[in-house]
C-alpha cells in the first residue's frame, strides 16, 4: 500500500470520528497527536474554537519524552494535571484516527489515573 492511500486512510478515520465527537465548554474534547518525533496533546472547546489547556514534547520540561510508551505516559500524566487544574472533571477523547491500542492506551490510562472521566 503506497503511502498516498495511507493518508488518506487515516484522513477518513479521522473525520469519521471526528463527527461523532464534539467538545463543550463543560465537556470538552481531548486531543492526542504522534509524529515521529513528538507527541502533541490538547483539551479543545469545540464551541468557541479555543484550546483549553496543552502538553508537547516540545516544551522544555516534557523534551527528553520521545513518542513511545514512557513518553505518551510521562506527557499524559502531566496534562492531566494541568487539566484537572483547570477544573475540568470530564473529557471526550479524539485519538485522531489511530487505534486505541500502544501509545493511545497508554496515554489515556495516565490522564484517567490523574482523576479524569471519559
Amino acid at each position: 500500500m503506497n503511502l498516498k492511500k495511507k493518508r488518506e486512510l487515516l484522513q477518513k478515520r479521522r473525520w469519521r470520528i471526528r463527527k461523532k465527537i464534539v467538545g463543550t465548554s463543560n465537556r470538552p474534547r481531548l486531543s492526542v497527536r504522534f509524529t515521529n518525533k513528538n507527541i502533541h496533546a490538547q483539551c479543545i472547546d469545540d464551541e468557541t474554537s479555543s484550546t483549553l489547556v496543552a502538553a508537547s514534547t516540545n516544551e522544555k520540561d516534557l523534551s527528553t519524552c520521545l513518542p513511545n510508551l514512557l513518553g505518551s505516559e510521562k506527557v499524559g500524566s502531566v496534562l492531566g494535571k494541568r487539566i484537572i487544574e483547570a477544573g475540568i472533571k470530564t473529557v471526550v477523547f479524539d485519538r485522531a484516527g489511530r487505534k486505541y491500542h500502544g501509545c493511545v492506551k497508554a496515554f489515556a490510562d495516565s490522564v484517567r489515573n490523574q482523576g479524569l472521566e471519559f
